[in-house]
């Protein structure tokens, strides 16, 4: 087994005021060679958003692009008629395909916004853009993995254009998972969304991350309670 670590305070950082960022890869005004991405995903962005501020109408084109509202509500509006709510508890895919224009707002005018945006490379290029959203059970995520995304919709996920997997768990202190790979030759990139867990050698708090090759299949011991989010894609 591989591993590359990324401890939270590692990752690349912008205050815009209305926006506070952290970028797990090169991003915006913040590059790294060493860090522009993990196989196909290209993107992790962890931003906080002022109330009432957001990202005005901007193009995308062919990328999977996941949001993942970890407090608070995401207004969005987009190029093909769409338009809604994104709160936390839910998860929304938007494969941009050939193109799409799209803007996000904290939807609150005295909370702020924090969230996740994750980009992966498709595996289709030019396909019709499309969006879906979910709300999950988190119950279904107690000391389990609980597939929110993957490439065919299975067990109620989110479908991806991309043999990529996303998972999350709850995980009580003291319990153990063992995570096995779906697709052989995926790599792992595992991010502590809160709390402290152990793989191997490592002991991750939150906002850690911790990629992973060259293995079937690893075992997560939490040191707390945490929270925990398992990207899976090809890596090339």
């Amino acid at each position: 087994m591989k591993t590359i670590l990324h401890k939270a305070e590692s990752r690349g950082k912008a205050d815009y005021g209305w926006l506070k960022a952290n970028y797990s890869f090169s991003f915006a005004n913040w590059y790294d060679p060493q860090r522009m991405r993990f196989g196909l995903l290209r993107v992790l962005n962890d931003d906080t958003v002022e109330p009432s501020r957001g990202f005005d109408t901007h193009p995308h084109d062919n990328m999977e692009i996941i949001t993942i509202p970890l407090k608070g509500s995401v207004a969005h509006r987009d190029s093909t008629g769409g338009e809604g709510i994104i709160s936390a508890g839910e998860i929304q895919v938007m494969s941009a395909g050939s193109g799409v224009y799209h803007s996000e707002f904290n939807a609150s005018d005295t909370e702020q916004l924090n969230l996740l945006q994750i980009w992966i490379f498709p595996k289709k290029r030019n396909i019709e853009p499309r969006y879906e959203q979910k709300k999950f059970d988190t119950n279904n995520r107690k000391n389990r993995f609980q597939i929110v995304v993957s490439p065919d919709g299975r067990d109620g996920s989110l479908k991806i254009n991309q043999d990529a997997y996303f998972s999350l768990s709850d995980m009580e202190r003291g319990k153990s998972l063992e995570y096995i790979i779906k697709n052989n030759g995926n790599g792992i990139y595992l991010f502590v969304i809160d709390g402290k867990i152990q793989i191997g050698k490592y002991q991750l708090s939150s906002r850690d991350a911790l990629g992973i090759t060259g293995t079937e299949s690893f075992r997560i011991n939490a040191l707390e309670n945490s929270k925990v989010l398992i990207i899976e894609v090809p890596m090339n």
